[in-house]
């Protein structure tokens, strides 16, 4: 499965809406500024409901600190969606992407990621950005269009 930043269909939602965390005195973690900036999968076909985090912070552009994949549904789901059940477990819930390479504070990060599961409306938020992403990739791949970005709107 190919993901996408969510930014790249809706960037002023994805920006305007990213979750980020100020970090104070947490043992192991620099202070500062942490965002979680999603992807999500590219296949119009695939129901993975599944997201893909991307840890920055302004301290340090153009790095991913972690990338941390969450599966929000439960394993039953993800069983039924793969056909297997041992599959199905790493699906579900957030862990550290074994495919890419974590900073040395990528498990504080996840940590800090899976508290802010605590927040109901933060995982709506991710399940509402999942299912307009995959609406516009629908939508694209049938009328073969490029994504449209949306332009920025000038500050006055």
């Amino acid at each position: 499965m190919s993901m996408a930043p969510f930014h790249s269909y809706f960037r002023d939602r994805a920006f305007n809406e990213m979750r980020t965390i100020t970090v104070r005195g947490m043992p192991g973690l620099p202070d500062g500024e942490y965002g979680f900036l999603e992807s999500y999968c590219a296949d119009a076909t695939c129901d993975c409901r599944r997201v893909l985090i991307n840890v920055v912070s302004p301290t340090q552009p153009g790095v991913i600190l972690a990338t941390i994949n969450y599966g929000w549904e439960s394993v039953a789901f993800y069983t039924k969606w793969l056909g297997n059940a041992d599959d199905a477990a790493a699906c579900q819930g957030a862990s550290l992407d074994p495919f890419n390479a974590q900073s040395v504070y990528a498990p504080l990060l996840l940590d800090l990621f899976e508290a802010t599961l605590q927040d109901a409306a933060y995982v709506q938020r991710l399940r509402t950005h999942y299912a307009l992403f995959k609406r516009a990739v629908q939508e694209q791949q049938r009328t073969k269009r490029p994504p449209t970005r949306q332009k920025k709107r000038r500050r006055k």
